[in-house]
């Protein structure tokens, strides 16, 4: 429980903030299972760049950390080289 105003109003907007983060964290590693799941290469290459924005994005806003988003798009890009046409 907070014991000033200042703090209650801090408690309110990190909860709006951990939803935020966690809608969007969310939406971006369905993004990435599709993916992943997918056999078709042309259909990943068509999506990838679309998955590369929300991870850029998640990095931006300071959702995920700089390298594992570089981490996330280099092993898109390894299993999108994998597949067959």
């Amino acid at each position: 429980m907070a014991n000033t105003a200042s703090a209650d109003k801090a408690a309110r907007q990190g909860e709006r903030r951990r939803l935020h983060n966690k809608y969007y964290a969310k939406t971006t590693r369905n993004a990435i299972r599709d993916i992943r799941n997918t056999k078709d290469k042309a259909t990943a290459e068509a999506n990838a760049p679309a998955v590369y924005a929300k991870i850029d994005k998640l990095a931006k806003i300071g959702v995920i950390h700089k390298n594992k988003a570089a981490n996330l798009k280099s092993g898109i890009q390894v299993y999108i080289n994998k597949l067959e046409k």
